[in-house]
């Protein structure tokens, strides 16, 4: 079941690169689709609707293409850029693939399975306060009313959860741009590119320039970690040595960009996509021929819950940390400063 979902997707990830015979297709339904969330926009624009303001200042990173676009490394980014400014952030996320009905704290000994994969990683790299619920703006209340220092609230991929007003709005790319520029399910857009926001992010290869007005996230990988303990540690592009057969599996919106970024490293390995969240209920390195698998963090954090993965001493993970140009962050900072106080 899990390799028809992903065989699915990957069918709609190609022809959302142009306007082929399936596009075309799916084409009406989109029109259908456009129109529903530009109704949506409407009634909260025109207050019939009410979205709800906490006491703190609310930043949402999103974006408007369906999928991965690094929106975790840079929300990771982001935190650490408020706190070197003297700001005391939190966060709020659905905590897509995570089983909590209601509002739940997440730490960094939660399980995956509970508060989904994306927020448990965050909360692993930067120990900020953290809570997941579907209803960002309940989130947001029990967030700040259990760390009532929290001075500014992160609502990671909010960006079409309107219930929740927000004071700055990150868009998110990556060097699939716009794709074939059509809604879905006939592209791979939730609202039309030129939606506005404060300040547009483009996660690009090494080499490659963001168009004008926008800024350039680059994903950097140095070193991998066992996942099995005590967690040894190598560099990266020593990985291949010794002509060790490698394997690199990515569960993750866009598991191109983690390989690209191995091969940037110089590795040689095969390719193992899988289904975005994928839970690993079915161990997919059972039998896998390979002498080191390469996995990212977001599925490091369901791995190690699961005792025949975890002591798997073949399997290292890889992170990655989002290099932006510091004027960013100061305009970032500007844009909060500008918000008037309650």
């Amino acid at each position: 079941m899990a390799d028809s979902k992903h065989n699915a997707e990957a069918i709609l990830t190609r022809a959302w690169q142009d306007r082929g015979p399936l596009a075309c297709l799916l084409w009406p339904l989109s029109l259908l689709f456009g129109a529903l969330a530009a109704l949506r926009r409407a009634l909260f624009a025109l207050g019939i609707k009410q979205a709800e303001r906490l006491p703190a200042p609310v930043i949402v990173v999103g974006n408007v293409f369906v999928g991965g676009t690094g929106k975790t490394p840079f929300s990771i980014w982001l935190i650490e850029a408020l706190r070197a400014a003297g700001y005391t952030p939190g966060v709020v996320s659905r905590g897509y693939g995570g089983g909590a009905q209601e509002t739940v704290e997440v730490t960094a000994t939660s399980a995956a399975a509970q508060v989904g994969d994306e927020p448990l990683l965050i909360a692993q790299r930067t120990g900020v306060p953290l809570v997941v619920g579907r209803r960002r703006a309940r989130a947001g209340r029990a967030l700040l009313a259990a760390h009532p220092e929290v001075d500014v609230v992160i609502s990671d991929d909010g960006l079409q959860h309107y219930a929740l007003a927000r004071d700055i709005e990150i868009v998110l790319s990556d060097a699939r741009g716009a794709g074939n520029g059509w809604l879905l399910p006939a592209g791979p857009l939730r609202e039309p590119a030129s939606r506005r926001r404060d300040f547009s992010v483009a996660n690009l290869p090494a080499g490659s320039a963001a168009p004008a007005g926008v800024h350039a996230m680059r994903l950097e990988a140095d070193e991998a970690v066992q996942l099995a303990p005590p967690s040894a540690r190598r560099p990266l592009a020593a990985m291949g040595e010794g002509g060790q057969r490698i394997a690199a599996l990515a569960g993750i919106g866009n598991p191109g960009r983690f390989f690209a970024t191995l091969r940037g490293a110089g590795l040689a390995f095969a390719e193992h996509p899988l289904a975005d969240h994928y839970d690993f209920a079915d161990n997919p390195f059972t039998g896998l021929a390979a002498d080191v698998i390469l996995i990212t963090e977001k599925d490091a954090v369901k791995c190690r819950a699961i005792e025949a993965i975890r002591n798997d001493p073949r399997i290292w993970v890889v992170p990655v940390t989002a290099r932006i140009d510091g004027a960013l962050a100061e305009q970032i900072v500007e844009k909060l400063r500008e918000r008037p106080t309650a």
